[in-house]
């Protein structure tokens, strides 16, 4: 096992290294023209089955967080053995750490799941409205080369379980809280993409993608990874599905060339009474409004075949503030103890 594995490795960056020098001598025509004339298709399908169906993963339970503590390997093939149940492929948000282990159990366990990794962007410099730079983060800059490097290297040790590499999480829409200055945050896309062959994305809310500025991000790209959360957005539980659908569309009449995949969308089932959350989200929250959100989600998107990553599998207690009803902890479609809620209880076909 141990020889055939080295084997594999070593064709695998054969191949590698072949699409990066094929790669590297395109990447000035594409800095300066600002398109892709040879995108990588992303496939929702493995061996002729649909698998658009997909979910977010964050794996840190109580007592956990990125950076801090992170989940045994055991953990994570538990938690692998519960999303099985529902799904054959997650998107993970960083690339070091719980997402290496998470490829070494699919591999060791040939688990049927795909994985889509991320690459987390955090801030490396402050610019004035003049954009000249006020302020740099050099252990964030490493800390992003970091996680390109473990990406592009993860994705040619395991060929057949990435199926893609997402640079990037809410660094772009105006209110996310890690904004990255758009040409660092296209530097290291093209980084990534030049690196290996799978296809590369950026996921960021609707309410970036739908701004002119998108355009030169969307160049760069194989595919768009769209965030649209009707809660959020103000929307009732029985207006969400079709705002959902109508964000899609419009995002993909935008960016006619560029595939899109619906990369977050779900509905929390609690909140707290207090700040943005209590401003903005107008529709009931709780396990029953799940369960119809993500049975409508879920219909729509296989009926469609439009790829689509639920937001989220469990829930995550690290998040947010310290109040326990704080929103963000409660978007699980498990609870942090792994139990199920409403919407799992019942088997899905």
């Amino acid at each position: 096992m141990g020889a055939q594995r080295t084997l594999a490795v070593v064709l695998a960056t054969l191949v590698l290294l072949s699409a990066m020098s094929c790669a590297k001598r395109h990447v000035g025509h594409e800095a300066s023209n600002q398109t892709l004339t040879d995108r990588r298709p992303f496939l929702a399908t493995h061996e002729g089955r649909w698998i658009g169906n997909a979910i977010s993963y964050g794996p840190h339970r109580d007592g956990q967080r990125p950076g801090q503590v992170d989940p045994t390997r055991e953990q994570i093939r538990e938690d692998l053995k519960i999303l099985l149940k529902h799904w054959n492929m997650l998107r993970v948000y960083g690339s070091e750490g719980p997402a290496e282990i998470l490829l070494e159990v699919i591999r060791a366990d040939a688990a049927d799941m795909k994985v889509v990794l991320g690459v987390w962007i955090a801030p490396e410099e402050n610019r004035d409205d003049q954009g000249a730079v006020t302020e740099r983060f050099p252990d964030a800059r490493r800390a992003n080369q970091a996680q390109v490097d473990a990406a592009v290297r993860l994705a040619a040790e395991y060929p057949g379980i990435v199926r893609a590499i997402c640079v990037g999480n809410e660094t772009q829409v105006f209110w996310s809280a890690h904004r990255s200055p758009a040409d660092i945050l296209i530097r290291h896309v093209r980084r990534v993409r030049a690196s290996t062959i799978v296809p590369v994305s950026v996921a960021d809310d609707f309410n970036f993608w739908n701004k002119p500025e998108s355009h030169a991000v969307a160049a760069e790209i194989d595919f768009m990874m769209l965030h649209a959360h009707p809660a959020w957005n103000g929307q009732l539980l029985d207006e969400a599905m079709d705002w959902t659908k109508n964000v899609v569309q419009n995002i993909q009449k935008a960016h006619p060339s560029v595939p899109v995949v619906l990369a977050e969308t779900g509905w929390a089932t609690q909140r707290h009474t207090e700040g943005e959350q209590a401003q903005l989200i107008k529709g009931a929250l709780g396990e029953e409004e799940q369960r119809i959100f993500y049975d409508r989600a879920t219909a729509w998107a296989r009926e469609t075949k439009t790829p689509m990553f639920y937001f989220e599998a469990f829930d995550e207690n690290w998040k947010g503030g310290d109040h326990p009803n704080e929103v963000e902890k409660h978007w699980g479609l498990y609870h942090a103890d792994r139990t199920p809620k409403l919407a799992l209880k019942a088997p899905r076909k």
